[in-house]
């Protein structure tokens, strides 16, 4: 069993550039404590870049202090990847966090999970059906878990919390930063009665980039996905396809043929997403789930073959040019590059993205 600090792990967390499939390879060379005592020559001898190795040698640990002392005053919980309160759902993912924030009750993590998100411009209809889905789900003892965003994942929350199931928010910002601020009420509700959850340490404030990122995790922790509604090109999607390739069930319910949020829920059961009509449809396909149906995604035998990579090179090159060279659509293109970037292989810039050098 691998024995790390606190501190220690927090500190992994603040090397920008070191991910978990970093930190576990390093983890087979040498005790991960150790890394913190080694010469920058050491770290490099033992695979890390100059970047890497410059970040470590040169930590600040008075910050790292700030945050432990931030964590304890906000009643904020941290569990690293190898602490047994780390959820085993998540260690099976690509990219799996390598800390998380909690704020509320932690035994959740733990508990059969069904994630349901959807548009934040969701219909008034879309919204009680949000609602009901999960206080149904929530009488059958599952949890709810979403992102706290308007619409779906708003009503969502709060159906879940008219049961004794319980409700996870996922958050793009730290735990500790209420986003959007509409929820304020709902935020304090699901601290006190549910959990909240965020990868970025406290203060961290709302960006674009991290609410994709966090959409690994509401899928990652669940055994399905519900779609309620999601306009064709939306993040509700991306959470549906990450869904899909973690091998989760993705569950859709449909719509009007004439009304825009029912496009992304047609395109993904014509995917192959069961159409959901009432919970039994969700329950009955979950429950006779194998506990080691996870799927591990195999990231560096991906990337060998992966089109997207092959066709970017070190000067920053647009998506739709990426899409043009891989024949690929766009919003495939831009959910292979939220691959990459999550994996340190590609960086977003002005203008489009770049292939990162390996160290």
């Amino acid at each position: 069993m691998t024995t790390i600090s606190l501190r220690e792990a927090l500190a992994l967390h603040l090397c920008r550039g070191l991910g978990v499939s970093t930190i576990l390879a390093l983890q087979q060379k040498v005790p991960l404590p150790d890394v913190f005592t080694l010469s920058k020559a050491d770290l490099c001898q033992l695979g890390l870049n100059e970047k890497l190795a410059q970040q470590l040698i040169t930590t600040d640990w008075s910050h790292v202090d700030r945050i432990i002392e931030q964590c304890t005053a906000l009643n904020i919980h941290v569990i690293h990847y190898f602490d047994e309160q780390y959820p085993a759902a998540l260690t099976h993912i690509c990219s799996p966090p390598w800390l998380l924030f909690c704020r509320g009750n932690r035994a959740l993590l733990h508990q059969p999970q069904i994630a349901i998100v959807g548009s934040r411009s969701a219909s008034r209809m879309g919204k009680e059906i949000g609602y009901d889905f999960a206080r149904q789900l929530g009488e059958a003892n599952f949890v709810t878990t979403s992102g706290m965003a308007r619409g779906i994942d708003g009503a969502a929350h709060c159906g879940a919390l008219s049961t004794s199931g319980g409700t996870i928010a996922v958050m793009g910002t730290g735990a500790d930063v209420v986003y959007p601020k509409r929820h304020t009420e709902l935020y304090w509700r699901i601290v006190e009665q549910g959990l909240i959850v965020s990868e970025f340490v406290p203060g961290t404030l709302p960006h674009g980039a991290n609410f994709p990122r966090r959409n690994r995790i509401i899928s990652g922790l669940s055994l399905g996905v519900l779609l309620v509604e999601a306009e064709i090109k939306s993040g509700s999607l991306v959470t549906a396809r990450y869904a899909i390739e973690q091998n989760k069930e993705v569950f859709a319910i449909p719509g009007s043929i004439r009304h825009s949020l029912s496009e992304g829920c047609h395109f993904l059961i014509k995917q192959g997403a069961k159409l959901t009509e009432n919970v039994s449809d969700i329950i009955e396909e979950v429950s006779f789930l194998p506990e080691n149906s996870l799927y591990i995604i195999e990231s560096e035998r991906k990337q060998e073959t992966c089109p997207v990579l092959q066709n970017l090179g070190y000067e920053v090159t647009d998506v739709d040019t990426l899409a043009l060279r891989t024949q690929w659509p766009v919003e495939q293109v831009l959910a292979r590059l939220l691959d990459l970037e999550l994996e340190d292989k590609v960086e977003r810039v002005l203008n489009g993205y770049i292939k990162l050098a390996r160290g």
